[in-house]
């Protein structure tokens, strides 16, 4: 009889690890952890690229991931890990491969070297068709290799680029771009080609296309409209201030070279708002460093400096820190005098409050959001503006 249990028992456990989903690895697990498995059990490597707050991941992992069907595909091909891409660990991954959308999933082989990738929640039949699909594409890996022993034929680096745009692979994409406009700074706003090729891989400051069209810009926003190019501008130089800061092991300090190298940038080619860039960096620094009395003397100059405006928007983000019950006393205050200035700004006429952000309208008025912003920091419940 104990030993009909114990078969009965073992049956119970087999039919169960058949019937589970993806196999992931536990918490914590890291790709170089994952590859000295893949090596050893010679699999592939499968990352899913999450983050918290994603929709389309939680629904990945509760509708799809723990299906049978992908389970029985997935795990006697992969060695499976999930990581968080705003944990210590996946930062500065997320950084290294170019992870900026999520979820992103990378297939990788046993040695971590990638070999594709696709982006976003799908039901389990589309999942699996992309993994599949992904898992046995090595033009990524080929094009690379030419790449990088320096191959730099024209229609080489149109195929190259198609491929690292469609992966989302934005650093890579800037360096090959730069490379098919290089020469060609003062010319390639007239080739539609060549123009589309700036708008959407150009994401460097540094670029000698995107120095040339700063300085002068007459003839792209002659082709493509005054608003697109300074979106453009405004978007390298924002996006660019996100490298500036190293985040590893739980820690967050300035990249002081880059730093200095992009505000003499900034200065060479003139930008009116400077300061935005510098103090942003800055605030937000300070932020993630948890050093608020930092973070408000970077407010109170932002605030300070001529030319520089901060929406309202702006303000209540800017409030985030000090609404915890044990924010520094001093710095709240100095935060409801920056609201309270703002709301009296916009009831003497002075400002205007938002409606909007960007194509979103607001449901009420800015000024209403400050004031209720300004109850909280005092401690008191939020009052509904009457409607």
């Amino acid at each position: 009889m104990k030993r009909l249990e114990t078969v009965f028992a073992a049956l119970l456990i087999a039919m169960s690890m058949t019937a589970q989903g993806i196999a992931f690895e536990p918490d914590g697990t890291t790709l170089e952890q994952a590859s000295a498995k893949a090596k050893a059990e010679k699999k592939l490597i499968f990352l899913d690229a999450y983050t918290k707050w994603c929709g389309p991941c939680k629904m990945m992992a509760r509708e799809v991931f723990p299906q049978e069907k992908v389970g029985a595909a997935m795990n006697p091909k992969f060695v499976s890990v999930q990581i968080d891409m705003e944990s210590a660990y996946g930062a500065p991954l997320a950084k290294k491969l170019q992870v900026t959308a999520y979820p992103t999933f990378i297939i990788f082989n046993a040695d971590a070297q990638e070999i594709g990738r696709f982006l976003g929640g799908s039901q389990a039949d589309e999942f699996l068709k992309n993994v599949e699909e992904k898992s046995q594409d090595n033009t990524s890996a080929q094009l690379e290799q030419r790449w990088k022993q320096g191959d730099r034929d024209p229609q080489f680096l149109q195929e190259y680029l198609a491929t690292l745009s469609a992966a989302y692979k934005t650093q890579q994409a800037n360096d090959v771009a730069e490379a098919i406009l290089k020469g060609q700074e003062e010319t390639f706003a007239a080739d539609s080609t060549l123009r589309a090729i700036f708008f959407r891989n150009i994401t460097n400051p540094f670029a000698s296309a995107f120095v040339y069209t700063v300085k002068q810009p007459e003839l792209l926003k002659a082709l493509a409209g005054n608003r697109p190019v300074e979106a453009k501008i405004q978007s390298v130089l924002g996006n660019y201030t996100r490298q500036l800061l190293i985040e590893s092991d739980g820690s967050v300090k300035l990249d002081q070279e880059k730093f200095d190298a992009f505000n003499r940038l900034l200065g060479e080619l003139n930008i009116a708002n400077a300061a935005h860039y510098r103090l942003s960096t800055l605030i937000t620094l300070t932020e993630k460093q948890k050093d608020y009395a930092a973070y408000m003397g970077y407010v109170k100059e932002y605030l300070a400096t001529p030319g520089l405006d901060a929406s309202d928007m702006q303000l209540a983000q800017w409030t985030k820190p000090f609404a915890a019950p044990d924010a520094d006393k001093q710095q709240k205050e100095e935060m409801k005098k920056i609201l309270r200035q703002r709301v009296d700004d916009i009831q003497n006429g002075t400002r205007r409050a938002q409606s909007s952000v960007g194509n979103m309208r607001l449901s009420r008025p800015t000024d209403e959001l400050l004031r209720m912003l300004i109850d909280a920091l005092d401690g008191k419940m939020p009052q509904q503006p009457k409607k």
